[in-house]
């Protein structure tokens, strides 16, 4: 059961990696713990003993677990216990699980769960990296089939030079943050995030990736040498030699002609589907308990078609040539109440974005495994897709990983190009809501969200547009094809799905998964430049539309004032359990926002309202300045002089020998309770009474 514990030890980049194995978790098919500082994670394997009955494809289960011990935390809620995954856990749990997915053998149907537990975190040493590497030491060291190891970095990009796991403060600096993952041969994904990077930049920040990438896949296979279980023999689904024959025969010549290319993609599956029902029927009695035999094989024969019309002849399933984009067509402002909203339409596939601006206090707060107190995100994007967007008849369901990793990826887009707090001081929430699906969703989600900030009147940096690409890579001939916007068919049976969006000046975000053993740097150049070429043909429609963001905020958006207090006075502003505050939003219909700082956020559907609360507030927090003039109002007159009301906490007295520049017998003779005057600060002394001197009388 528990073992020996094995330490091994990999200096990569100037950080040390510890990896554990043998002392824990002994049922366990494979187990590891990786570290680095004071990060820790444990990732444990298992495989089911028998294949999972009637399933068509690899049930591959990956998921990070967020423990809050880790950080010296206790969970949120009533329960104070974990609960559902967080969508920073999801995206960890699709970062381990897509480099791993292809490693494994085809019809391989056994259950795999891979489990990644973060059980100490430190803010430096990110647990997802470390995640992705000990689930290739743990399937390498375990008896399940896999091809690999994997290798998985960080790349950043400061001051012109690449850097490999980059610490929080040198993220803060860096112009892209780059995950990368691969074998010893290839890269086998890429998600990442950049600040306008030029396709260059981005293409060597990925190499430089890889470099060490070999470096982890090295360090892996020396640990599974070792320590590693024999690989075990499992029966693999396959079609039999038989039945191959019979139905390449009878349905190959009827499935080709179906197959033709046509853009419509209802009518072109309905035309498949005749054909597949055909076949189905005609060897039902004969190959009555082979029916996942059939339905394999046929897929396989419509993977075969699709792919030799591309290699052979250029030809893909709507008819396109490779570098052909889909007619698109866009709109703005289709929704009247809406603070901004967007249309994107490409071939079949088509979004609408919608924006709700809201004030700051409106910000996500975020529970992560971080060092942060309370960390908050004012700009959201959400991403739906309900069953009608592919023509499906089923209930709806709450976001699945899908759904949250799409969001992520259109959020992660259009980040650089958000204007900051100071700029815009409000919380910004994009739903892309999936009206119609043939590929390419997430890239048309990017594509509507900037059409509907712009409408909005958000001042964005730029705007922002994305592609997808595809790949078709023959193993005989080695010939390879490139595809811009691919759709649903070249994405099901194509090599790779490779998103990209960005500037007029530079790239913002890249997803790339791959169904093969990796790609190399041919393959990734040329997907880059000609997404370049894609992205700017699709931007030139769209600011065709709306060539740049709106002056105005919709009328129904919030107004917002921003400016600021003395630190020191926000107390008079709140009052004694919030007195003084409710009463100014009572009276003026307005919201306010305070920051520790002295940043004061008044919001309102009126901006007379927001400009009536700022003179309150201003008025409460007043602190008068020696050689200033202001406007007040007499209120009370003694023997002596008049005092001045110059602000609705502050007065000031005019002694009756600064009433006049010549003697006055009586104050009464100047100045009058209810008389407005312009008066001059002379003094403050230390108990900050304040002297005045008339400037002069204000005449009603």
């Amino acid at each position: 059961m528990f073992g020996e514990e094995k330490n091994y030890k990999l200096s990569l980049a100037g950080k040390d990696i510890h990896i554990k194995t043998g002392k824990y978790c002994g049922q366990a098919n494979g187990t590891c713990q990786v570290s680095c500082g004071d990060t820790t994670v444990m990732v444990n394997v298992t495989m089911s003993d028998k294949p999972k009955e009637g399933a068509d494809f690899f049930p591959l289960c990956v998921d990070f677990e967020e423990k809050m011990y880790s950080i010296g935390k206790f969970p949120g809620g009533f329960k104070k216990r974990e609960g559902r995954a967080s969508d920073q856990a999801v995206l960890f749990s699709r970062l381990i699980d897509r480099p791993i997915r292809p490693l494994f053998p085809k019809g391989f149907y056994y259950d795999v769960a891979v489990v990644a537990t973060a059980l100490s975190v430190e803010p430096d040493y990110p647990p997802e990296i470390l995640a992705m590497i000990g689930s290739s030491v743990a399937l390498s060291v375990s008896d399940i089939p896999f091809a690999g190891p994997t290798g998985s970095v960080v790349v950043g990009y400061i001051d012109g030079k690449y850097v490999i796991n980059p610490t929080q403060e040198e993220c803060e600096k860096s112009l892209m943050h780059v995950t990368v993952a691969g074998t010893k041969d290839a890269i086998m994904m890429v998600e990442a995030g950049a600040k306008e990077v030029s396709e260059d930049e981005m293409r060597d920040g990925i190499l430089f990736a890889h470099k060490y990438i070999k470096e982890i896949v090295a360090f892996i296979e020396t640990i599974a040498k070792e320590v590693g279980k024999p690989k075990r023999e499992v029966e693999l689904f396959h079609v039999g030699e038989d039945l191959e024959k019979d139905v390449r025969d009878y349905v190959t010549e009827n499935l080709t002609k179906a197959m033709a290319p046509l853009a419509d993609k209802v009518a072109l599956n309905e035309r498949i589907n005749a054909v597949l029902s055909d076949c189905r029927e005609h060897f039902a009695e004969k190959y009555e308990d082979r029916e996942q035999e059939v339905n394999e094989l046929l897929y396989k024969m419509q993977k075969e078609i699709v792919r030799k019309n591309i290699i052979s002849s250029g030809i893909r399933p709507d008819g396109r040539k490779t570098k052909e984009i889909r007619p698109i067509w866009c709109e703005v402002g289709v929704l009247p109440r809406v603070h901004g909203t967007g249309v994107f339409t490409r071939g079949e596939t088509q979004v609408l974005n919608c924006l709700t601006l809201a004030t700051i206090s409106e910000a996500q707060r975020v529970e992560g495994l971080d060092d942060e107190e309370d960390a908050y995100k004012r700009y959201i994007h959400q991403y739906n897709m309900p069953p009608y967007a592919t023509g499906e008849a089923r209930n709806l369901r709450s976001p699945g990983r899908r759904e949250i990793g799409h969001g992520a990826l259109a959020e992660r887009a259009l980040v650089p190009v958000i204007p900051s707090e100071e700029e815009f001081p409000y919380a910004l929430r994009l739903v892309s809501e999936v009206l119609s699906s043939n590929g390419s969703s997430s890239m048309a989600s990017v594509c509507a969200s900037t059409l509907s900030l712009m409408d909005a009147g958000v001042p964005i940096k730029a705007p922002v547009a994305g592609v997808a690409m595809g790949l078709i890579k023959d193993e005989e001939s080695g010939k390879v094809i490139v595809m811009t916007d691919i759709q649903g068919l070249e994405d099901f049976y194509g090599d790779m799905d490779f998103k990209v969006a960005g500037t007029s000046k530079g790239i913002t975000a890249i997803q790339m998964d791959i169904k093969i053993k990796g790609i190399d740097e041919s393959i990734l150049t040329t997907a880059l430049a000609q997404a370049k070429e894609g992205r700017f043909e699709i931007m030139d429609k769209m600011l065709a539309v709306i060539p740049e963001y709106r002056k105005e905020l919709s009328p129904y958006a919030p107004k917002i004032i921003t400016f600021k207090i003395n630190p020191e006075k926000i107390g008079e502003v709140i009052g004694q359990g919030g007195k003084t505050i409710n009463k100014i939003i009572e009276k003026t219909n307005v919201k306010i926002d305070i920051e520790d700082d002295g940043t004061v956020m008044v919001s309102s559907a009126n901006i007379e309202d927001c400009n009536r609360a700022k003179e309150i507030i201003e008025d409460i927090v007043f602190v008068p300045e020696v050689g200033e003039r202001y406007t007040g109002t007499v209120v009370r007159i003694m023997q002596f002089g008049a005092f001045v009301e110059i602000s609705s906490n502050c007065d000031g007295m005019i002694h009756i020998s600064k009433l006049s520049s010549k003697r006055v017998d009586r104050v009464e003779d100047i100045v009058k309770i209810g008389d407005k005057v312009e008066v001059e600060v002379i003094k403050i002394d230390e108990k900050e009474r304040v002297d005045l001197k008339l400037v002069k009388k204000i005449e009603a």
